[in-house]
């Protein structure tokens, strides 16, 4: 369960009410799994509208 919480951390991080919400989502989901993939969802989960 750890596992896919941080696995998903940036689409948890990702504010509601942004508008990156989905594609935050799916580049999590696809890609994910790469080191790179993460951190790039993550950068925009975090970043400013």
């Amino acid at each position: 369960m750890l596992i896919l919480y941080v696995y998903f951390a940036p689409s948890l991080v990702v504010n509601s009410q942004s508008k990156n919400r989905v594609s935050v989502f799916i580049l999590n989901l696809f890609l994910g799994w790469t080191l790179l993939g993460w951190i790039v969802a993550l950068a925009i989960a975090v970043r400013k509208d």
